[in-house]
């Protein structure tokens, strides 16, 4: 008896042990730059809000929708590329007062993790490096699932939205208003809206650079 029971634990054991020793991993999921978007907004002059995005970025995610444990994100923007609708205004936001895109070209994103999963919500937790500057982030998320599209395609696709201050950042221009308000705000309003495509190879996001894609 001692020894089947001696068995057993040896054999749920080696079980055990070569479950734990697999690893798990996600699909690869390269983002579409077509259907997909980053966007921003702004308080001006105290009394409205103005818009904008940014036209190229790359970037990658690994999504398995039954283990969020396994999902990562990895994305590039152009920091050049940002676009209000005014040159002027997207010229002084490249120029030292703002992005300072000769000296930090580009602006990135890397998932440190999920939380908070209930349901198609969670928290996006990640690390955002912006103006040269690298400060932990936390975006709401919202899970928009997986579908076929007609060409044989798996795609996958996500919300996030969040807010920054500027300052923290090192992005600290602005002018003040005779009422005590500002010229710009500190704080700034994040909207992006991903769609990817899974990489049939498979590869985990985390292990490859991202593919370079640009907006069309």
């Amino acid at each position: 008896m001692q020894a089947v029971k001696k068995s057993a634990i040896i054999t749920a054991a080696i079980t055990l042990f070569a479950f734990c020793g697999q690893k798990v991993s996600a699909a690869r999921f390269a983002i579409d730059p077509s259907h997909s978007s980053v966007e921003f907004k702004v308080r001006h002059l105290m009394i409205n809000k103005v818009s904008g995005k940014f036209d190229r970025f790359t970037g990658e995610f690994n999504y398995d929708e039954k283990n969020p444990a396994t999902w990562t994100s990895l994305a590039t923007i152009d920091a050049a590329s940002v676009n209000t609708g005014s040159n002027d205004r997207d010229n002084h936001l490249r120029n030292a007062d703002f992005f300072e895109v000769a000296k930090f070209p580009s602006i990135s994103f890397k998932s440190t993790g999920i939380s908070d999963v209930k349901g198609n919500v969670a928290k996006l937790n990640g690390i955002l490096n912006l103006h040269g500057v690298e400060k932990p982030v936390t975006l709401d998320l919202e899970i928009g699932g997986t579908i076929q599209d007609p060409w044989g395609n798996t795609r996958a696709g996500f919300s996030a939205t969040g807010k920054i201050n500027r300052k923290d950042f090192g992005i600290i221009w602005n002018k003040a208003l005779g009422n005590n308000g500002l010229v710009v705000g500190e704080e700034v309003e994040i909207t992006i809206q991903v769609e990817g495509t899974q990489d049939k190879a498979g590869a985990p996001a985390a292990d490859k650079k991202p593919a370079e894609m640009k907006k069309k």
